[in-house]
């Protein structure tokens, strides 16, 4: 065990510049958009640049992919954020089951059909694994842009599994990342949730 940990402690201090940086972006974007700040944004996409470089480089590369998707979908998110008639006050909305059910079903298939193929065509490290955080990542950040309150479930569960993926990789602050994101998740929901619950109230009173 203390060896472990000591090999933990010295990944750490090995830690690149570009890691370190990614780190501090993706926290400040996590903690920004739980409290539906637009400035968000602007860090999601800055985190998602240098982990293109990260993750292609420790050959996960449909967590690469999935980083260009980010990168697109931060500059969705702040369009998205800044259509609203009052950016201050971001209107969360909740999607019916059936949504979730068929969000399930076609990111499980996709998840199925690129670990298959990466698994077999590719040095991909763990493929399916990646290829879960990467295909319900994808949905999950549309749902962040669409301001939908279940969003935070899904990242829980993602974020929970990818603690394991990228300490197998020895990223070791990324992993650790990861699970500070687990607990910013289920801050995030209670407090979209809290939202939600005002949101209705307004919209019942008028």
């Amino acid at each position: 065990m203390k060896e472990i940990i000591s090999n933990i402690y010295s990944s750490i201090l090995q830690t690149s510049i570009w890691e370190w940086s990614a780190v501090v972006c993706s926290i400040l974007y996590v903690i920004l958009v739980s409290y539906k700040v637009l400035a968000a944004w602007i860090f999601a996409a800055i985190s998602s640049v240098l982990y293109i470089y990260l993750c292609y480089s420790n050959r996960l590369y449909l967590e690469s992919i999935l980083q260009i998707f980010y990168f697109i979908m931060a500059i969705y998110g702040w369009y998205m954020w800044t259509s609203d008639d009052d950016t201050k006050d971001v209107v969360v909305i909740r999607w019916p089951f059936r949504y979730h059910l068929l969000n399930i079903l076609i990111s499980g298939l996709l998840m199925l059909l690129f670990g298959y193929i990466f698994d077999n065509y590719s040095n991909q490290a763990n493929p399916y694994l990646d290829a879960f955080t990467t295909i319900f990542s994808l949905m999950a950040t549309f749902m962040v842009a669409k301001k939908v309150l279940e969003n935070w479930i899904y990242w829980i569960i993602i974020d929970a599994f990818s603690v394991y993926l990228f300490a197998s990789r020895g990223l070791y602050m990324t992993s650790a990342l990861f699970i500070l994101y687990t607990l910013i998740a289920v801050f995030g929901y209670f407090q979209w949730k809290k939202q939600y619950q005002l949101d209705s109230i307004n919209l019942s009173s008028k």
